[in-house]
C-alpha cells in the first residue's frame, strides 16, 4: 500500500494534478481523502486544497 499527497492553492490545479497522477500510473485506488482550509492574511484570503490518495 502507498500514499500520495497533493496540495494546491486552486481546486482546478488539484484536480489536474490528481487526474495527471492517475492517468500516468497503473494503480488501484483504495481511497481518496479531500480537505480544504483557508486563512485570512492581511487583505487576502488564502485557500489550500489537498488530497491524499491511498493506492496499491
Amino acid at each position: 500500500m502507498k500514499v500520495k499527497v497533493f496540495d494546491e492553492e486552486h481546486e482546478k490545479d488539484l484536480e489536474n494534478s490528481i487526474n495527471s497522477f492517475l492517468s500516468d500510473n497503473d494503480i488501484e485506488v483504495i481511497d481518496i481523502k479531500f480537505s480544504t482550509s483557508s486563512i485570512a492574511y492581511l487583505d487576502e484570503q488564502i485557500y489550500c486544497f489537498s488530497a491524499m490518495i491511498i493506492y496499491y
